[in-house]
């Protein structure tokens, strides 16, 4: 796909393309949900120094029954940002089309704006990754999940030994905790825990996955007690067993290969505060690799809707 197409370069076709996408039966109300509305010619906003006569508003639709204006960026991440529309679509595009990520310097490098912009909107976009509310559980009938964990963070040696951690129950030395959920030819779920306990584990196993679906898991100690839940196959891997019959989680583990990539080459440092936005990122790609990179930013673009940010919540997003 090229990347000076005219929706990644021109405000307007920006704008269109946003509109095609949520607004495929024409414009719809953000404030009354009415679907009755008229396109208005461009509009002047206040005045400021940089506009003595008043900045030029494109795209300004007016609702017939309630008479409030709005643009298609209203009740979405992109609602009264200063960066240009183009930016942000492509921004969404660069970041959908990357299988291990893109960093904030390198965003900014290709957007032209500074990294401080950059990290704010790579976050957004993440946030628009987000799945849906009440998406159902992963697995069925005849279908089979793999969980296992994976840690993230740097070598305990290489820290100064003032900012060295004390081992966690469960856990691993100053690193964090990844646990995820992968249904083979299906997709993928990833939660950051404080540790890999069983009862940290067990209401995700539950609330996350069907009661029907056969789980395979390690020989861990977490997963014991897992067979009064699920249909539940354990490899044993501390005897150097890694496959027995269709009982493996070669799935999951390939599915942290990819994360382990964004994280060595990519991010080298992801904050325990962020580390469940960069989850939903990774979840997001591996769910959508069978789509190309355009239908994954068109993905990514519709689900903006009532997910508003503000800069100020930007250390706050998801806590």
């Amino acid at each position: 796909m090229d990347i000076t197409a005219p929706r990644f370069t021109n405000e307007d076709a920006a704008r269109e393309h946003l509109e095609a996408l949520r607004w495929p039966d024409g414009p719809f109300c953000p404030h009354c949900g009415s679907f009755s509305a008229k396109r208005l010619p461009p509009q002047r906003g206040r005045k400021t120094k940089a506009h003595p006569e008043g900045a030029l508003r494109k795209g300004v639709v007016q609702c017939n029954d309630c008479r409030e204006q709005f643009t298609v960026t209203v009740g979405t991440l992109f609602e009264s940002s200063k960066v240009p529309l183009h930016k942000w679509v492509l921004a969404t595009f660069l970041l959908c089309s990357s299988k291990r990520g893109m960093s904030g310097h390198q965003l900014a490098r290709m957007l032209g704006v500074t990294q401080k912009t950059a990290w704010f909107m790579s976050h957004r976009i993440r946030e628009s990754m987000r799945p849906a509310e009440g998406e159902p559980p992963l697995g069925g009938e005849g279908k089979t999940v793999e969980a296992d964990e994976t840690f993230i963070g740097g070598k305990e040696k290489n820290r100064h030994k003032s900012k060295r951690a004390t081992r966690r129950l469960g856990g691993s030395w100053g690193k964090e905790t990844v646990f995820s959920l992968v249904e083979r030819d299906g997709k993928v779920r990833s939660t950051h825990v404080q540790s890999v306990t069983a009862a940290n584990l067990k209401p995700i196993l539950v609330e996350q996955i069907d009661a029907a679906t056969t789980l395979c898991t390690d020989d861990a100690g977490q997963y014991r007690h897992m067979h009064r839940a699920f249909k539940h196959e354990i490899v044993n891997h501390s005897a150097g067993e890694y496959v027995r019959g269709t009982a493996h989680t070669n799935t999951v583990e390939g599915y942290f290969s990819i994360f382990k990539r964004g994280v060595v080459g990519t991010y080298y440092h992801m904050s325990p505060k962020h580390l469940h936005r960069y989850c939903v990122e990774f979840d997001f790609r591996y769910n959508t690799r069978k789509d190309n990179d355009f239908e994954r930013c068109e993905q990514a673009l519709k689900g903006i809707t009532g997910k508003r940010l503000t800069y100020r919540r930007a250390d706050h997003i998801g806590a």
